[in-house]
């Protein structure tokens, strides 16, 4: 066997540790990435078998090694923390410059403690016998300094040294030297450049204390002579940038062109906050930074008019489509105005030039032999007098093991499986919720299965750009093989199929939508063809910004159609995909009125400024987030007010005041040059974040910026200096023109997030506007001695408490009396068998205290939780624990041995009433389609019963023949 590893890996030693132990003869080769050996396999450690199988997974492979260990439920659950937890903590925890993450050393803290924790009552972590699992952890924190400035930690220790003086890991460490081990190895061992791009969760932490205690005197030491040079070669004054006055933008031989993209807002409804920072504000927000650093920059949106919803929204509104669509269009239009969303052109679908593009589009694909002819089943609702729409068409899913009852005839929420209309159990219109019928009809399909080996090819290819979770969504549709889908549908209101005998058929919406990007460059500019199928001397980088549900109309059948045609057209190089904005702790609905809307935001009086700052920040990039209106308050006031806000006005006032608004002359000191280079380091963390448009780690860098000007104010206090000797005076007017410097540096970087408070900021400066250099960046002297700034004026203003109360009561939609029932039981009462399970729990509960607390309630409310969670984690102790013969003998508590009398009764009552539906309905003489759904649902509640029972039901009432007994 072979280990290929990259040097200094600390999994490589897990491996070889493992190895040794199991006393398998294995040859340890250190190579990179590129190394022919790893063939189609770019990620390391590998452990290569005899026969040729690779393994990649370090899990897998140490347990291939060391078969038979026990209790293997335990080891896998810990071999499973290591992997996804302590790895990607450590590996944060030891970065530096703009891989640093804050969260990281508090949740760090909280793992070092629940190790130490469970290995005080154990010799090692799953007993007292040492396994795979103990080996796992014990390689991350062998590297130095993992454990640097640790405390109260004698159990971990304990263990640490015992393991450490095992003869296999000596051996081990012989081939593999201790002092090689390096976290930022990870960077070359996969081409995710590590473990970086795993967001750390901050609700994990309930460990308030301090394990790891930082034990140098400040950040300052960290930084390197180089980074002091760079940052004194760098500091001159900014040559600035010429940039074109172009009426339009076109791409260009040699140069950076960005297409940006938002998926298109579908035009029928108000968008909430969740919709505005999914799709357009993101894709805006990226399209200022693109702007700023001189690329080539085009942003199109629109709205999405055509299909059953639009129809269906104009009866409820007595319009018709085209008034509906006009009506909404100015909506939208209007509230993405207010927020100041700079689209270089926002159109609609309804155009003549979208029904063209779409309609020869399809041509080619029918004259290329993609498109298929079939007859298919579709749900009509004989009340509306309408074939219903996918997304019109409610019911159960049919799925085994999930049954959620408010499926889509699309897709599942739940478990997010794809379905057809018609495999809907209990199938109802969404708009008069009766039972819809099943007619046949001729449609068209998009024949994927033909064109999916050169999308494969494609997306191996273009997937390093897109989010996780887009390839995620991508790689499960892939993996299940790709289906025909149909491409048509009997409706009135959409783009007529141009083929004679099927005029009275329409395009599906998720056809022609995404082909709306296309006909709206095509108004913008008539040379849209050089965006979308451009020269082979021009690049074009094309970002889309949406939703996780839109992620594959943009990955899979948008892509499929273009590669289809073959015509060369950009096909998308960067998915950025969000999960989903909730509203406090549940989700918005505007029939109820709970949640923020669009034209909600300008009636709260807060400025469209602060809603994107707060929505970017929160921006649900790694998982779902939740406004809170007291976390908007919080940001508000401390990050934007007291943090950036109180900054800025300090360094302008102070040089209005001290040095008649003039810049004064900067001499700057080692000390000046270590902040430049810590400045820098931020400098390149926004940039690095920004280019892939992770939002919120931009605004952590240029909130850090201003915090280092914040600390070089207050250790400075120029005000003292000001009024001193010469030299202190001199040193004074140093330290204001550094902080005004920084300003001006500041201004720029949240120009993307709030435009209007950096035009504001700009003015104070008395300075046009700033640019990026995403090359090199690095500070420079952006306002030289003499340069004479504006009047300074405060940025923000504080939001209340009270103010907040009115509007979470405002926007908490209409409170109904609930009648009282059986308190329910505490979580704390619930048995958990899983290591996983009892720490998500015990996560949650400590989230959930967590923000109790912060919003300031009084004892007698938070006491309850803090209690349940002291008790989630004594069966998380608990189960940390070896689980001896003896205990495992017990019968379980949660489980009884004979089902309770109420549960069977239930059961068949419930059977007995759906019989009797079912017989109804047969006698009744209808269709299959109609009694069949009940009959599966009669079956379910049987099989549900013959389990809790062990008696096998008999066949449903009604149907079939009986069988002769023997």
């Amino acid at each position: 066997m072979i280990i290929y590893t990259n040097a200094g890996n600390p999994f490589g030693l897990k491996l070889l540790v493992c190895a040794k132990i199991a006393k398998k003869e294995v040859q340890v080769k250190t190579i990179s990435l590129n190394d022919a050996e790893l063939k189609e396999m770019k990620h390391l450690p590998i452990l290569q078998l005899e026969s040729g199988v690779q393994l990649f997974s370090t899990d897998v492979a140490v347990k291939y090694l060391l078969q038979g260990e026990t209790p293997v439920i335990q080891r896998d659950e810990w071999l499973e923390w290591s992997t996804t937890r302590l790895a990607p903590a450590l590996t944060h925890n030891m970065a530096v410059g703009n891989r640093q993450d804050p969260n990281a050393k508090p949740i760090l803290n909280s793992l070092v403690k629940f190790l130490d924790d469970c290995l005080s009552k154990n010799t090692f972590l799953t007993g007292e016998k040492l396994t795979s699992a103990d080996i796992a952890v014990w390689s991350l924190l062998a590297p130095d300094g993992t454990l640097k400035g640790a405390q109260n930690i004698d159990n971990l220790l304990r263990w640490y040294r015992a393991i450490n003086a095992m003869p296999e890991v000596k051996a081990a460490l012989e081939q593999l030297p201790l002092k090689e081990l390096s976290f930022a190895s990870l960077k070359h061992s996969n081409r995710f450049e590590g473990l970086h791009h795993i967001v750390l969760d901050p609700e994990i932490i309930d460990f308030e204390g301090q394990v790891l205690v930082d034990t140098s005197d400040n950040i300052a030491a960290t930084v390197q002579k180089e980074e002091i040079q760079a940052a004194k070669d760098s500091f001159v004054v900014a040559q600035e940038r010429a940039v074109p006055e172009e009426k339009v933008v076109l791409p260009k031989v040699g140069q950076k062109n960005n297409l940006i993209t938002s998926a298109l807002p579908y035009v029928n409804n108000v968008p909430h906050l969740g919709n505005i920072i999914g799709c357009v504000l993101s894709a805006d927000v990226f399209a200022r930074y693109s702007r700023l650093c001189g690329y080539n920059t085009l942003y199109i949106c629109g709205t999405d008019e055509y299909g059953t919803a639009t129809e269906t929204k104009a009866l409820a509104e007595n319009l018709t489509p085209k008034q509906i669509c006009d009506k909404y269009f100015e909506i939208h239009n209007s509230i993405y105005r207010w927020f100041g969303i700079g689209f270089d052109y926002f159109g609609r679908t309804t155009t003549a030039e979208q029904t063209q593009i779409v309609q020869d589009m399809f041509k080619d694909l029918y004259a290329g032999g993609f498109i298929e002819t079939r007859a298919v089943d579709q749900l009509l609702c004989q009340k509306c007098d309408r074939y219903l729409a996918d997304r019109f068409v409610e019911g159960t899913c049919p799925y085994p093991g999930c049954g959620y009852e408010d499926a889509r005839g699309d897709q599942c929420d739940a478990c997010g499986k794809l379905i057809n209309a018609i495999e809907l159990v209990r199938p109802r219109c969404k708009v008069c919720n009766t039972s819809p019928i099943i007619r046949q009809s001729s449609q068209f399909f998009l024949d994927l299965p033909k064109i999916e080996p050169k999308l494969r090819e494609w997306v191996d290819k273009a997937e390093h750009g897109w989010t996780h979770n887009a390839r995620v969504i991508t790689r499960a549709w892939l993996k299940e093989g790709l289906k025909s889908r149909c491409i048509t549908r009997d409706l009135k209101w959409g783009i007529p199929v141009p083929l004679e005998g099927y005029e009275d058929k329409v395009f599906y919406v998720w056809f022609d939508a995404p082909i709306g990007y296309i006909s709206m460059t095509s108004r913008y500019s008539k040379e849209w063809k050089q965006w979308w199928q451009p020269s082979a001397e021009t690049k074009v980088d094309l970002y889309q910004f949406m939703a996780k549900d839109n992620v594959p109309f943009h990955s899979v059948m948008f892509p499929a159609s273009l590669i289809g045609i073959d015509k060369g057209y950009t096909l998308v190089s960067h998915i950025m995909a969000t999960e989903y904005l909730n509203y406090e702790d549940g989700k918005f609905s505007k029939s109820r009125g709970v949640g923020v809307f669009g034209n909600d935001a300008h009636d709260t009086g807060i400025p469209a400024d602060v809603w994107r700052f707060y929505l970017c920040s929160s921006r649900p990039e790694g998982q779902d987030s939740s406004f809170s209106w007291n976390d908007l308050a919080a940001r508000n006031n401390n990050e934007l007010l007291k943090n950036l806000g109180n900054f800025v006005n300090r360094a302008l006032v102070f040089c209005e005041k001290y040095f008649d608004s003039i810049i004064p002359p900067m001499v700057l000191n080692e000390e000046d040059f270590t902040l430049l280079a810590l400045i820098n380091r931020d400098l390149k963390g926004y940039v690095h974040q920004m280019e892939k448009a992770r939002l919120r780690d931009g605004i952590r860098h240029l909130l850090g910026i201003s915090r280092y000007g914040n600390q070089l104010m207050q250790a400075e206090e120029p005000w003292v200096l000001v009024k001193g000797t010469d030299d202190q005076k001199t040193r004074a007017g140093t330290v204001i023109g550094l902080c005004c410097n920084l300003a001006c540096v500041l201004a720029t970087l949240i120009f993307p997030f709030m435009p209007s408070t950096a035009r504001n900021l700009y003015a104070q400066l008395n300075v046009s506007s700033g640019q990026i250099e995403s090359e090199k960046p690095q500070m420079r002297i952006f306002l030289p001695s003499g340069h004479k700034i504006g009047k300074p004026a405060v940025l923000f203003n504080k939001i209340d408490q009270a103010k907040i109360d009115e509007l979470k009561k405002k926007y908490a939609g209409a409170q109904q009396q609930a009648p009282k029932a059986t308190p329910a039981k505490p979580a704390s009462n619930k048995l958990f068998t899983s290591l996983v399970e009892a720490q998500k729990a015990v996560d949650e509960q400590a989230a959930k205290v967590r923000k109790i607390k912060s919003t300031g309630a009084d004892k007698s409310v938070w006491q309850p939780e803090v209690n349940i969670l002291l008790e989630l984690k004594k069966q998380l102790q608990t189960l940390s624990q070896p689980r001896t013969s003896e205990s495992t003998a017990q019968p379980s508590q949660a489980a009884p041995s004979d089902p309770e009398p109420e549960t069977v009764q239930s059961l068949e009552a419930e059977i007995a009433k759906q019989g009797e539906k079912v017989r109804t309905l047969k006698g009744n003489g209808s269709e299959k389609s109609v009694w069949q759904p009940e009959v599966s649902v009669l079956l379910a509640l049987k099989e549900k019963l013959a389990k809790l029972t062990g008696v096998v039901a008999p066949a449903p009432g009604g149907g079939g023949k009986k069988k002769n007994k023997k």
